[in-house]
């Protein structure tokens, strides 16, 4: 499917489509080869019929967010890459049975329609291109409390909901009410949290596709709220390399009894693992669960630095460091949400 002059457009399929697709400049860590197809749908029932479409056709099929805790090989990634980035719609509950497009930059209703109150139904609806920061930004705007800890973490709602982001200040599935999913065989399903079981970094949702989701806030004091954001963005800052290109935690912390309570960027550190390399690809000097690309890095790179990363925490503790970033034509697997 190569061509010279790069990615070629087609309508044999049910949206919009393109082939021989660079997907480097697709995901934060700037890494990756080229998708064989990359299909954009922009409608939901567009995303079911090239899901459809590409398990007709016998070829893989994996779902592209925002690129964040994503690793892709170098080389020709076989198959269809679906990127929801065309999907990016957030709402706000009207209380007529309709919705209240949201500005991602202020989290005001576009509509002129919108709630009473910001108290009478504080949820947000966001399809699986909505990204992370855009959430953030809502709920601060409207004083609703429960996303302050995803402040800083890129990425789309779906990839979020996939594989449960968050971190120390809590996750997304912490306030999730409701999610929309497309199961294999095409068809919708909607599950109320209690339905489901996430876990750690995994939404435990299987082979079904996030489509959107319902989060559940809770009214607080604006400023407050505001705060809070703005000191956990501050702490982030503070010890991540957020001003270099990364695809955020590369691995999962162990179980606290076997690890004594370390994390894992805390057994890279302890393992003097800081600022090793591999061509363009360094083990972060800021945070030992981050490996950057200085520029010009490839995959490769990348993996043969996670592999001597555990190895030497292997060897020096006995502990194999579990990947948290999802990696796609390598070794480690190829789950199809990123």
């Amino acid at each position: 499917m190569s061509t010279a002059s790069g990615p070629s457009s087609s309508t044999a399929w049910p949206c919009a489509a393109l082939s021989d697709v660079p997907l480097s400049s697709r995901t934060t860590l700037r890494v990756g080869g080229r998708a064989q197809w990359l299909l954009e749908p922009a409608t939901q029932e567009e995303l079911r019929a090239a899901v459809v479409a590409t398990r007709e056709r016998g070829l893989p099929l994996r779902v592209l967010g925002g690129g964040a805790n994503l690793l892709v090989a170098d080389g020709v990634l076989p198959g269809v890459v679906l990127a929801t980035e065309r999907l990016d719609r957030l709402f706000r509950p009207s209380g007529r049975e309709e919705t209240a497009p949201l500005d991602a930059a202020t989290g005001e209703p576009v509509a002129r329609a919108a709630p009473e109150t910001r108290e009478a139904d504080p949820r947000l609806v966001a399809w699986c291109g909505a990204t992370l920061p855009a959430l953030v930004t809502a709920a601060t705007r409207l004083g609703w409390s429960g996303l302050e800890g995803l402040v800083g973490v890129p990425g789309k709602a779906g990839g979020g909901v996939a594989m449960n982001a968050g971190g120390r200040w809590g996750e997304l599935w912490d306030v999730l009410e409701e999610v929309r999913v497309l199961e294999p065989d095409g068809t919708f399903r909607d599950l109320a949290r209690a339905r489901c079981a996430p876990r750690y970094r995994d939404g435990n949702l299987g082979d079904s596709i996030v489509v959107a989701c319902v989060l559940r806030l809770a009214p607080d004091d604006p400023a407050a709220v505001r705060e809070r954001t703005r000191e956990f963005l501050l702490e982030k800052n503070r010890v991540q390399p957020v001003s270099e290109a990364s695809c955020g935690c590369i691995f999962k912390n162990p179980d606290p009894e076997a690890s004594g309570g370390r994390s894992a960027g805390r057994l890279v550190e302890e393992a003097g693992l800081k600022g090793l390399s591999v061509g363009a690809a360094r083990v972060s000097e800021r945070h030992g669960n981050f490996i950057v690309n200085r520029g010009g890095a490839r995959a490769s790179d990348v993996l043969a630095l996670i592999r001597r990363v555990r190895e030497e925490v292997r060897q020096r503790f006995g502990i194999d460091l579990a990947l948290e970033v999802r990696t796609w034509g390598a070794d480690e697997g190829e789950p199809t949400a990123g």
